[in-house]
């Protein structure tokens, strides 16, 4: 939700004139009734970026990139919206607002109080670790080689082997025992409550901010439970959309134009020691797409430096796919088998670590050596299957050039001739265009015409397009490759419709971006939001109907008789479904 009023955010689209601010750094020239230009995205010869002045928004066909003003002005400057609305304000010459925000004051209210709850927290376990009882914690990061001044950088801090001792800490100050179970730094169990913290060392989450929003626990004796004790989520703390460490190292990423990507706090702490400041942590779980879309406001490049086991070269595999569908360029940095990041600078020292970010490899250089292992080059019948399990992977690449590259990679690589695995390659490429699933720029090949229209219409004529959508429902959505964004937009129905496009544009993934531009971009005639619904409504119960149809057949096929109560019921719907299709064949 934005901080700024909305009246002031259309003030700003009206006066942001697109072509003018894309001209300020792509060279534009008029093409029919939009401007065209190279991609500032992607690297290209061909012209294939279309600006469209009166739409307001943008769409390149080369890499799916596609938004309006703001987006555009995130995407190129690597800010958030915020930041892009300010800019275009300050351009154009619309006064700045003072921000009072549209938004529930308790429900700020109760963030507030937990942010409050978490930075007081954050002060008392850090003023913890310097006391007596913490001995064991301090021996702990002394024995991993954490000097104390890294201590500071990170906020470390030591929760003591005390039932109550935060919680009467807290409640002293004021705060209610109701926001501390709410913060999730607190447990209410039969009756009672004690601190869900005890006897751990204690490592802050913050946002890129600094704002401490949750804690993560290590365990420092025996029977503790899980090694890693982590804050729940709450209003304040989503896991799948915090990356650690980045309010560490957010400006350095930015300056150096890509980031390291670990798995854990040490990890992410020995890389710091060894000089890698463009670094953030996983904390052991698998990459999100939000996590993605945010580090991308920063970077443009990723290392992934997981763990060389099984889970984590699986783990590698998901955040790289992931990563090249959000737009990164991706490389792969091998460690010694046995080692992670914090152990293989404890072990070798910062150069070593260091020369192996240095020698990491491009991630589709890594998935050919991944998959050459697990198949005999010297039989004709696993060179295929080889060459095979490699055609998804080119599907994948967007530009001819790199999938050329790719191409005789592979044919070495399989020992067959670049001939045939192009023209493999090329009718990969040809499936991947008729498939969404697989095109990170979204070119609509599965798409349904009725959703296709009705996308364009969200872009070009929200306020009617949005009137025709309140006649969905999430469940008409099921089995669509727009479902994602159909939803989205019909849970904007509060908004006034101009604030519709800019909206979904911050909201969607960038997938779900590119597919939204890129439905507006190629709709010249757009089939009216109304016969779309229409057509999207009689689709979902076609669909029914054919599920009540196949449910008729079993109950049949296991002997149900055409009288029993089952099928009965089931006629009803059917025909009530038929009923429901042919009035909107009306």
């Amino acid at each position: 939700m934005s901080l700024f009023p909305q009246s002031f955010i259309d003030e700003v689209r009206q006066h942001a004139d697109i072509v003018t601010v894309v001209q300020d750094h792509v060279a534009l020239r008029q093409a029919g009734t939009s401007y065209k230009g190279l991609c500032p995205f992607h690297d290209e010869r061909t012209p294939s970026f279309h600006v469209h002045r009166d739409r307001g928004f943008f769409h390149c066909f080369g890499c799916g990139l596609g938004g309006d003003v703001f987006k555009f002005l995130q995407l190129h400057e690597k800010v958030g919206f915020q930041e892009a609305v300010v800019q275009l304000a300050a351009r154009f010459g619309v006064p700045v607002p003072e921000v009072k925000g549209d938004r529930d004051p308790a429900l700020d209210a109760e963030r507030e109080t937990l942010l409050q709850i978490h930075e007081l927290a954050a002060a008392f376990f850090q003023d913890e670790l310097r006391s007596p009882p913490a001995r064991k914690a301090r021996a702990y990061l002394e024995g991993r080689d954490l000097p104390a001044e890294l201590w500071e950088r990170m906020g470390l801090g030591y929760a003591a082997n005390a039932r109550e001792r935060l919680r009467d800490h807290l409640t002293a100050r004021g705060l209610a025992l109701r926001d501390l179970i709410r913060a999730g730094i607190v447990i209410e169990r039969d009756g009672r409550n004690f601190d869900r913290f005890r006897d751990r060392l204690m490592v802050p989450i913050c946002r890129e901010n600094g704002v401490v929003v949750a804690f993560g626990g290590r365990a420092l004796g025996e029977g503790q439970g899980p090694k890693y004790l982590n804050s729940p989520e709450t209003p304040v703390y989503s896991k799948g959309r915090t990356l650690y460490g980045l309010h560490l190292s957010k400006a350095a990423i930015r300056t150096k134009g890509f980031a390291v990507l670990v798995e854990g706090y040490f990890d992410l702490a020995q890389a710091l020691l060894a000089g890698v400041e463009a670094v953030v942590a996983t904390c052991g779980t698998a990459l999100t797409r939000p996590q993605a879309v945010m580090l991308r406001r920063f970077a443009s490049r990723a290392v992934l430096s997981f763990d060389p086991d099984a889970a984590g070269e699986g783990a590698a595999v998901r955040s790289c796919d992931l990563l090249i569908a959000e737009g990164f360029q991706v490389n792969v940095a091998e460690l010694p088998a046995g080692t992670d990041p914090d152990t293989l600078v404890r072990r070798d020292g910062a150069e070593a670590y260091r020369n192996r970010l240095k020698g990491s490899r491009p991630y589709l250089d890594f998935l050919l050596d991944r998959a050459a292992v697990r198949h005999d080059m010297n039989v004709p019948e696993q060179r295929r299957r080889f060459l095979e399990s490699m055609l998804g992977v080119a599907a994948r690449i967007p530009e001819a050039t790199a999938r050329d590259l790719f191409a005789d990679r592979l044919a070495h690589r399989a020992q067959i001739t670049e001939d045939v695995v192009r023209a493999e390659i090329r009718r990969a490429a040809v499936t991947r265009q008729t498939s969404l699933a697989d095109r990170p720029g979204g070119g609509g090949g599965r798409l349904k015409p009725a959703e296709r229209d009705l996308l364009a219409g969200l872009v070009q004529d929200a306020e009617r397009a949005m009137a025709a959508l309140s006649g969905l429902e999430n469940d008409d959505f099921r089995g669509l490759e727009a479902g994602r964004i159909l939803s989205t937009a019909l849970d904007l129905g509060d908004l006034p419709p101009s604030a519709v496009p800019t909206a979904l544009f911050e909201r969607l993934s960038t997938e779900d971006v590119e597919l939204l531009s890129g439905s507006a971009a190629r709709a010249t005639a757009p089939a009216a939001p109304e016969d779309c619904v229409r057509a999207l409504r009689k689709l979902r119960f076609e669909r029914e109907r054919a599920e009540v149809q196949g449910e008729i057949a079993r109950l049949q096929d296991q002997g149900a008789g055409q009288n029993s109560p089952q099928i009965a019921e089931l006629w009803q719907r059917k025909k009530l479904l038929l009923d429901q299709i042919e009035a909107l064949n009306v």
